[in-house]
């Protein structure tokens, strides 16, 4: 009688160890834009001001940044919607500024996670049911049903930008399909928070009309969560691998 397996499951640093490069880069993408967060609000003000003053190149400079700091999981890419509502309106500078700084960041994260994960991703999709289950919808799949997973994952507010730009890096969604999926997808909440953003006439003036911001936020809010609720059953759904049960007999 063979004797029962005694040897203790890997620890958490043990299984940091084991995703190489990805560990750092993933304990990164889940931190830094928490800590970008406060950062961001103490000066939100002072940069919207700031990219108003610099012209016509604010609009590069804005998507530059946002690309940027976005990919590399530095800043909360919300807030940073926000602000491009704040400075350039909604329609149609603001909500094309703000997509443009998503894809950018998602880009740059796709490109940093293949370079630093290289076959160790598929070890951070492993130790995640619902990343398993994923990847498992994803493997052999035709570009259109690619398509739209990918655009799911993309739509819900609770969707975690930079460790979904890692897991589909590691899961090596064809980077044709990343780009469209994520653009498509990020759309309505994106144009949720640059909305937001636009109601608000000073970032810093305590004396504004809380009742509208607070308002708009809930309206949408609502709307997106309803619509983010409707692609996570939906992803549930393509992602399914249990067998459906049999009734009892009759």
């Amino acid at each position: 009688m063979s004797e029962p397996d005694s040897s203790p499951s890997p620890s958490p640093l043990d299984r940091l160890r084991q995703l190489g490069g990805l560990g750092p880069l993933a304990i990164a993408s889940v931190t830094l834009p928490l800590i970008g967060t406060t950062l961001l609000l103490y000066n939100a003000s002072a940069i919207g001001e700031w990219l108003r003053g610099q012209g016509s190149a604010g609009v590069g400079i804005y998507v530059g940044g946002f690309a940027v700091t976005a990919g590399l999981a530095l800043l909360p890419t919300y807030l940073q919607a926000v602000i491009g509502g704040f400075v350039f309106g909604f329609l149609p500078v603001g909500t094309l500024a703000a997509l443009a700084g998503f894809l950018g960041g998602a880009i740059i994260g796709y490109v940093v996670a293949r370079a630093v994960g290289g076959d160790r991703g598929m070890r951070l999709i492993e130790q995640d049911k619902r990343w398993r289950a994923v990847y498992d919808s994803l493997a052999g799949r035709g570009w259109l049903r690619l398509l739209g997973i990918v655009t799911l994952l993309r739509v819900p507010p609770n969707s975690p930008f930079a460790i979904t730009n890692l897991v589909l890096a590691a899961a090596r969604v064809p980077f044709a399909i990343y780009v469209a999926g994520t653009l498509v997808g990020m759309a309505p909440r994106t144009a949720a928070a640059v909305w937001v953003g636009s109601t608000v006439k000073d970032l810093s003036d305590p004396d504004q009309p809380r009742w509208l911001l607070v308002g708009g936020i809930a309206t949408i809010v609502i709307v997106v969560l309803i619509i983010g609720r409707i692609a996570q059953q939906a992803i549930a759904k393509v992602t399914s691998t249990e067998p459906v049960p049999e009734p009892p007999p009759g």
